[in-house]
């Protein structure tokens, strides 16, 4: 039997049409990534230095960018993006994400499942956002 990599995205409700996924399902032969908590740390710098302090929009273009190049290193993109959780330390800042979360998702039609949670902290002084990426792809790939 030769099983074939079906990944399919679901909206059931008509106000997360273009915003996100209520349920991706993933099926056949393929890879998970799981992606660790991304935010704009310095990749250069050593741990805990943050570049953008404060700003949840840059912090959140930033996160994806860093995300997109962690997931090409594996043959991936934010297309293949199927669950991602944003952790936001200030609810009135959900516009600046949100902005921030489809200009990075731009000309991707079919959006990953997204959740959103307040917190209290992040690992660091400056930190006002982090996203966790689950991704899939096919083995074939």
């Amino acid at each position: 039997m030769n099983e074939v990599f079906e990944k399919k995205h679901h909206q059931y409700a008509g106000w997360s049409k273009d915003k996100f996924s209520e349920i991706v399902t993933v099926k056949g032969p393929g890879t998970l990534l799981f992606l660790s908590g991304i935010s704009s740390e310095d990749s250069e710098g050593g741990p805990g230095a943050i570049l953008h302090p404060g700003d949840v929009y840059r912090q959140t273009r930033m996160a994806y960018e860093k995300a997109a190049k962690l997931l090409a290193l594996h043959g991936a993109s934010l297309r293949d993006a199927v669950k991602i959780t944003t952790y936001l330390l200030d609810p009135r800042e959900c516009p600046n994400y949100h902005r921030a979360r489809l200009e990075a998702f731009a000309g991707i039609e079919e959006l990953p499942a997204h959740t959103l949670v307040i917190v209290q902290g992040l690992a660091w002084p400056g930190m006002v956002t982090e996203v966790d990426i689950t991704a899939a792809i096919p083995s074939a790939r």
